[in-house]
């Protein structure tokens, strides 16, 4: 979602597009959930080259503008090789999970769709396409206003169907299952809870549905459903039918007055993808845009960090056990344009506060989840001095031991956001990129130019480097 902008997209689809109503569901039952099966973490580690790593893209929302500095961050990781005294290859070949919010989650499902095969035709197919005047004139076109008026669809299946036709090819989540290239999670959220609701098959297990057989663009217009704008996306609630028993480690966070710590955010988000277990109560699942409950697709992140911590505090094994590094590249296409209301004595109008109420908030977030990243790597790098000097002085009183244990990951968070630009022309011109699906070519090639640049020097990429006793060189060019 995003940042607040007063644009035409939004004053426009309010005004003249009147149907209100939620796009239907279309998501099948399950009769047994099954969590060795489907499009999942879980599944995936056995096709992971690298267990000592776990490489996270996090792509924020933002529109166009999120879509294309994302792809930018894409394109450095595909023409940039890293060596190391491990071997020679690609880093966008090191990226394990990618997760998309709002218009991230375009590049971010289309890149686990297409892998390489992206880079074809990704610029003209969506990133410089007017995206937005489609669905406006769509909407507008009277042959489907009859569609729109039925309570079996809304405006978001309508952009849904052009996203397919652009885009995704009717492709589904069965189509990103295909046992190679990350694990793509895009994000929306529950607008009765507040809840952020993944596409992943753990989500889908409480809710007794097949994710397979969910639309690619079904998620991308969940995910980016912004308000009143569009319709929410609505998903069919099974659960409580098909004998879902939650792993055993949730037990340790729920069931008990005094749970593991840290882990107070990780609680409440599996809390509240428990409370879809009564279909009875809630049959239904609506969603809207991603960015209401995390922008920067760091949440997760976080609570899966949070968990890991926790267990491995308690002497619980965890599949991440042997990584020793963590990296998490936070592409955060945030803007903060300037304004001159506080030079005048006359307050901003309706719509303006408006706009800026609803961004603050989410804006302060984004940077928030980036500094709770860099706590935690602070607080895992000092346990992890502590038990280094006990174990160097020979002190193994278990009391000690207790209160030490932990990951042994490093945590490496590189931020990629324009803040971090040197260039501050080029910060300002980018700062004025509005929230839109629409943005004239020379924005779309500055925001690709510009993630390449920020990646490039970013002192904790550099610092990743070095630890790991890495250079980069350009990657051989692609075949024609």
């Amino acid at each position: 979602m995003a940042q607040p902008h007063v644009s035409r997209w939004g004053l426009v689809a309010c005004a003249v597009i009147l149907a209100g109503c939620a796009t239907r569901p279309i998501n099948p039952p399950i009769s047994q959930a099954n969590p060795s099966s489907g499009y999942r973490f879980e599944t995936r580690q056995a096709d992971v080259k690298d267990k000592d790593a776990l490489v996270i893209l996090a792509f924020s929302g933002g529109g166009t503008r999120a879509a294309a500095f994302s792809y930018g961050a894409l394109e450095y990781l595909r023409r940039t090789e890293i060596v190391t005294p491990k071997g020679r290859g690609r880093l966008i070949d090191q990226v394990d999970i990618i997760t998309g919010v709002s218009g991230g989650s375009f590049t971010a499902l289309a890149y686990g769709l297409y892998g390489d095969k992206l880079f074809d035709d990704y610029e003209q197919r969506f990133l410089k396409r007017d995206v937005q005047g489609a669905i406006i004139s769509r909407s507008l076109n009277p042959g489907n206003w009859a569609r729109l008026s039925s309570t079996a669809w809304g405006r978001s299946e309508l952009a849904a169907e052009l996203y397919d036709e652009v885009l995704f090819n009717n492709a589904t989540f069965g189509d990103l299952n295909r046992g190679k290239g990350p694990l793509i999670l895009a994000s929306a959220t529950d607008i009765s809870s507040g809840a952020r609701v993944v596409f992943q098959q753990g989500t889908f297990d409480v809710l007794c549905s097949d994710l397979n057989a969910v639309p690619l663009s079904r998620a991308a217009a969940a995910s980016s459903a912004v308000p009143v704008v569009l319709s929410p996306v609505t998903l069919n609630n099974y659960g409580g039918t098909c004998n879902m028993t939650p792993p055993a480690w949730v037990k340790r966070f729920v069931d008990t007055d005094n749970p593991p710590r840290p882990a107070a955010r990780a609680i409440r988000s599996l809390k509240s993808l428990a409370d879809f277990e009564d279909s009875a109560k809630r049959p239904y699942v609506h969603l809207v845009d991603g960015g209401v409950s995390d922008n920067v697709g760091m949440r997760g992140v976080l609570d899966s960090l949070e968990i890991l911590e926790a267990m491995q505090e308690a002497g619980v094994p965890t599949q991440l056990d042997s990584a020793k590094r963590i990296v998490v590249f936070i592409v955060n296409s945030l803007s903060v344009p300037p304004t001159t209301w506080d030079e005048s004595e006359s307050p901003p109008g309706s719509v303006e506060i408006l706009l800026k109420s609803s961004g603050v908030p989410i804006d302060r977030y984004s940077f928030e989840a980036v500094e709770l990243l860099r706590d935690m790597a602070a607080r895992w790098n000092t346990m992890r001095k502590i038990r280094t000097s006990a174990a160097m002085a020979g002190n193994k009183d278990p009391a000690v031991a207790a209160i030490t244990r932990g990951p042994d990951a490093e945590i490496y968070a590189i931020d990629v956001s324009f803040a971090a630009l040197k260039d501050k022309g080029e910060l300002a011109y980018l700062n004025q990129q509005p929230t839109t699906f629409v943005l004239p070519d020379e924005a779309v090639d500055r925001l690709r130019a510009a993630a390449g640049t920020v990646m490039a020097d970013s002192p904790e990429f550099k610092r990743l480097l070095r630890d790991v006793g890495g250079t980069l060189v350009p990657a051989p060019a692609a075949a024609p």
